[in-house]
């Protein structure tokens, strides 16, 4: 079996961590949805006050054997072990509405889907309308 080390991201992952953006976006079908350079992760994720927290799974496959078998789900695991570990009382996903394996794994893992339990929908701010709100 693959062997999978998940750890916490650091300073020099960032332009890994953009690739995988990148790579993201295009599985989903929205590249032109990533607006932010390496140094904007840097300076985001690794100031004084981070804006976000980055995991990265490093895999060693076994001679002969397929990657990715249960990595997201052993991700996933580590989010939770995280969040609790800082006191978060939650944590959430999102998901296109055509990505069915992703919905089929959350599920199975005991997410609950909000979309159909309580009819949350999620918006954004970006670009123009931030501006026009912050009067910039």
């Amino acid at each position: 079996m693959a062997s999978v080390q998940i750890r916490a991201a650091k300073e020099a992952d960032c332009g890994d961590i953009l690739r995988l953006i990148r790579e993201l976006a295009e599985y989903e079908k929205l590249p032109d949805q990533v607006k932010i350079s390496e140094e904007a992760l840097r300076a985001d994720g690794f100031g004084e006050n981070p804006f976000y927290h980055c995991l990265m799974a490093e895999i060693l496959p076994a001679h002969g054997e397929p990657q990715g078998q249960g990595i997201g789900t052993k991700i996933i695991k580590k989010v939770a072990e995280v969040a609790l570990d800082k006191g978060c009382s939650q944590f959430r996903l999102a998901v296109l509405d055509w990505n069915q394996r992703a919905m089929d794994l959350y599920k199975a893992l005991g997410a609950q889907d909000l979309t159909e339990a309580e009819g949350w929908r999620s918006f954004r701010f970006e670009g123009e309308a931030m501006r026009e709100l912050a009067g910039r």
